[in-house]
């Protein structure tokens, strides 16, 4: 028998943060249709009001590198030039373009994390692009532990999981080969910090999949895998956009700690405070300020630049700038915020 003839086309998405405000944002595209940009896609199929990441398929013809493909689809669908940027992953899962008939073209999307300095209205709101800014915690609730850890984790997510946790069927097609390897318990306890294990920000791409294998996210519904969650946890997203951003996260907050990273969100002077605020609003967790200004005193990252900030109240703020000088001096010049 003939091999069977696989058509698969190559999709570029971009999650593009920035921080205002203290608050890490992701740039989002309007509502599209999936044909507009798939060739082969049913023109009925739409991802109903829900936000999706700037993306596009690879045009070899017209693309030198996946990279330039991206950084066209991108200003073409935001007007906005991206600076920093790195390949994230390859997703390539059957099903992630969701469609009433599957015997289309195989979508594999390649996911990247780009960093830009957020443009602010008067109103310290983010400029308006061709596209939306949304807050990445209003689609990953559970990552926010800035206030303290979220109730939403021990009142809702923790008891839904558990019951998932202790099921004796038989894994299903949405639950990774790779992660059938070990006992839902044990990923369940690993992901979330549980009986003793610490809680690690880095992990948001396995506590964003336990939910999607538990059925506890709209997307396992959107994609056929699971009957509709009973009450939502973060906004949905189009395709499998959150689990591009839930990789994106994970990505930066790791970067952060080996890599000066934080400093393509920052602007030219900043005070201490403010780069506190950036990292705290990244990482997800509250840093004593104390601590924070020896380790950055300690790290030699950044250089009084000899101006000061007036503020409403108290003293003006010294301001700072990245000390560009670190990066020919040690491999690894990063803030390692929450290393235990």
């Amino acid at each position: 028998m003939p091999p069977r003839a696989t058509a698969v086309e190559i999709g570029l998405s971009a999650a593009i943060v920035a921080v205002a405000r203290n608050d890490p944002l992701i740039l989002c595209t309007p509502e599209t249709s999936a044909s507009e940009f798939l060739p082969g896609k049913p023109a009925t199929f739409r991802d109903h009001a829900l936000d999706g990441l700037p993306f596009g398929p690879f045009d070899p013809l017209a693309h030198r590198t996946l990279e330039t493909g991206l950084r066209a689809w991108v200003s073409e669908q935001t007007q906005l030039k991206l600076g920093y940027v790195e390949q994230l992953y390859t997703f390539g899962d059957r099903g992630r373009y969701k469609t009433p008939v599957e015997d289309g073209a195989h979508v594999v999307s390649v996911g990247y994390l780009a960093l830009t300095r957020a443009a602010l209205a008067e109103d310290g709101s983010p400029a308006a692009q061709s596209g939306r800014w949304r807050e990445w915690y209003g689609f990953l609730p559970w990552e926010d532990w800035r206030g303290g850890k979220p109730a939403l984790i021990d009142e809702t997510i923790l008891p839904a999981l558990s019951r998932w946790a202790a099921e004796k069927e038989r894994p299903t097609q949405a639950e990774p080969r790779a992660q059938r390897l070990l006992p839902r318990l044990t990923r369940l306890r690993l992901a979330f910090g549980l009986d003793g294990v610490p809680w690690d920000e880095e992990r948001v791409l396995e506590r964003y999949e336990l939910l999607y294998e538990a059925g506890l996210v709209e997307e396992a519904f959107n994609d056929g895998n699971a009957p509709h969650p009973p009450a939502p946890l973060g906004r949905a997203m189009a395709f499998d956009h959150r689990r591009i951003l839930a990789t994106a996260i994970a990505r930066l907050r790791g970067k952060l700690k080996y890599r000066p990273v934080i400093f393509e969100l920052m602007p030219p002077s900043f005070t201490l405070t403010a780069l506190q605020e950036t990292v705290e609003a990244i990482s997800g967790r509250h840093l004593h300020k104390q601590n924070f200004r020896r380790l950055v005193e300690s790290a030699e990252l950044v250089e009084p630049t000899g101006a000061t900030l007036t503020q409403t109240r108290g003293r003006p703020a010294a301001l700072y700038r990245f000390r560009h000088e670190v990066l020919e001096e040690r491999p690894a010049p990063g803030l390692r915020v929450g290393v235990r």
